[in-house]
């Protein structure tokens, strides 16, 4: 695993040290250490020419969109990372880095305002990049005829006229973003964001080209033929559905960087598959599920990582047009206390994931003085069976019956199949009277559901999109999209806004309001259920090399991965 303590530390310092520079406040200067600069960027090795540069990889779901306005999910956002590339990208420490841009951006003295000047690129089919892509893309992704999850959950509030926008009370051509010319590109935001250059490697801020767009139509990004890509790779043999193909862009600025020439990606949704696979060698790498992480615990091929995704039940007050049991604080307060975490992560799940009785991930974001964020928060409803069956029985009284029977909407992978039993299992025994009903479906259906709360309770999980806490806690906010399941909370809205505004230049200030907004969210109001903190347990060709993983946005970069003949 990596330290993403240290690499969180120096990405903030980067990120700040050119926004303070600019604006001469010395309270909050959290270092002095230079922006990471074009020729520091790591180079992956030169690999032995006799070895095929071709990687085979296993993914566990389709991709459900990888139309940069549109996606909102792990796999999109995965595939994205390594087809296209924003104004910066994260390197192989994961370390927000320029990428379309071509350096670091021109600073005002108030950071409202960056000027960004684009290096010379070009688009897989031979035209140049420019500044105009990048604010058609953002335009797009902020129209409501688009329905872009991401675009005005992410603007409003920080580019400036995204909020009038959504409220229809501004143009979308009044969005803060304009191409002087075309290698010239200004952003103004309407505060100042310290993590907005990390914020600039997400895949919604991608650019998109308006010409090759428009000329598809609803066809754009429908299958592999049906897009032109600016990342280091671009994608083959995609139908729209199943398995896809990355090849080596050559048209890709930095393209002497990429080694391998082809990753060949199947969709395999049973680990015992997956497995056979590998020790086949057919697949270069696997994620294990419990059974065969402990049986391959000893073999020197496995490689452990504590990942910043965290796995919570997302509980549905609404249905329908109706209340759901959900809508009863002791029922929703008896589910959380109801299955034994520390039991779900050792032996259920096994992998090194770690039982969370908290929403934003434990070694992720940390203050200027290295301070864990979770050394502000603590930790929220854990396992307490005696507490759950007071709480279930005083909500039965409450709702005037003697059983309920309540859904659980997951995943329909192997992994996610042992485990919803298993919940099924902790839940009938300890809150007596309940009936759980398991609802397995494929993740493009789960999205559909979620998108129109068709749920009761919902098995999620969350990776975050920069390092920020807000990254976790916006997600519950009443207008987020990721809400969707009709919990409101004035109290807890004001305390996200807070750290956006007047909490905005004071870090622990905005790091307790935070924390102040967790507990609401998990123990007074207990709208979601968090599960675990999850780790993997990977097999992995030592052949290997390079590969870059990720504590947010997209989960992998394969820009520096390389075969070599045998493990350095």
């Amino acid at each position: 695993m990596k330290n993403h303590k240290f690499m969180w530390l120096v990405s903030i310092l980067l990120v700040l040290s050119a926004f303070l520079a600019a604006c001469g406040d010395k309270t909050e200067d959290a270092g002095t250490k230079d922006p990471v600069k074009e020729e520091d960027k790591p180079v992956a090795e030169t690999p032995e020419e006799d070895l095929a540069q071709v990687l085979n990889l296993i993914e566990s779901a389709e991709i459900p969109s990888i139309d940069s306005s549109v996606s909102e999910d792990a796999v999109g956002f995965n595939v994205l990372n390594n087809i296209m590339e924003g104004l910066y990208r994260l390197d192989a420490d994961s370390l927000p880095t320029p990428g379309m841009a071509d350096g670091e951006p021109e600073i005002s003295e108030d950071g409202l305002t960056y000027t960004f000047k684009l290096r010379d690129a070009q688009w897989s089919d031979g035209t140049p990049v420019t500044a105009n892509d990048f604010v058609f893309a953002w335009q797009r992704a902020i129209d409501p005829a688009t329905g872009s999850p991401y675009g005005p959950y992410l603007m409003a509030g920080m580019i400036k006229n995204a909020t009038e926008i959504g409220e229809g009370t501004a143009e979308i051509a009044d969005l803060g973003i304009t191409a002087e010319d075309d290698k010239t590109l200004v952003v103004e935001l309407e505060r100042p964001v310290a993590y907005f250059l990390s914020l600039m490697s997400f895949g919604t801020f991608y650019p998109l080209n308006e010409e090759f767009v428009t000329a598809q139509g609803d066809a754009y990004a429908s299958n592999s033929d049906s897009m032109i890509y600016n990342g280091p790779f671009s994608l083959a043999d995609w139908d729209g559905t199943g398995n896809w193909k990355y090849v080596k862009n050559e048209k890709y600025w930095d393209a002497a960087t990429v080694q391998l020439e082809e990753i060949n990606v199947d969709v395999v949704k049973e680990t015992s598959t997956a497995v056979q696979l590998y020790e086949q060698g057919k697949k270069d790498r696997v994620t294990l599920s419990a059974e065969y992480a402990m049986q391959y615990a000893d073999d020197p091929n496995i490689i452990n990582e504590l990942e910043t995704a965290v796995f919570y039940f997302k509980l549905n007050q609404e249905r329908g047009g109706k209340a759901t049991p959900l809508a009863n604080a002791d029922i929703r307060k008896a589910l959380a206390r109801a299955f034994n975490k520390e039991e779900m992560a050792e032996a259920v799940l096994a992998n090194g994931s770690i039982a969370a009785n908290f929403l934003v991930a434990s070694d992720f974001t940390f203050d200027e003085n290295g301070k864990d964020f979770r050394d502000y928060s603590g930790e929220h409803t854990a396992y307490n069976p005696e507490e759950a069956l007071e709480y279930w029985e005083k909500g039965l009284a409450t709702l005037g019956v003697d059983s309920l029977e309540i859904e659980i909407l997951g995943g329909d992978t192997e992994n996610a199949k042992k485990q919803q039993e298993w919940f099924k299992s902790e839940f009938e025994r300890n809150l007596p009277g309940l009936t759980i009903k398991l609802k397995e479906v494929p993740f493009a259906v789960r999205l559909e559901l979620d998108d129109t709360s068709d749920y009761d309770i919902q098995s999620a999980g969350w990776g975050p999109d920069f390092q920020d806490p807000i990254s976790f806690i916006e997600l519950f906010v009443t207008t987020s999209p990721q809400n969707k399941m009709n919990y409101s909370s004035a109290e807890y809205d004001a305390l996200v806004e807070s750290t956006k505004t007047t909490l905005a230049n004071d870090p622990v200030a905005r790091f307790e309001a935070f924390a102040k907004a967790e507990k609401l969210l998990l123990d007074e109001d207990t709208a979601v259920i968090p599960q675990y903190q999850r780790g993997r347990m990977v097999l992995m060709n030592p052949n290997v090399q390079g590969l870059a993983t990720h504590p947010f946005g997209g989960d992998y970069s394969y820009k520096w991965t390389y075969m070599a003949p045998e493990a350095k």
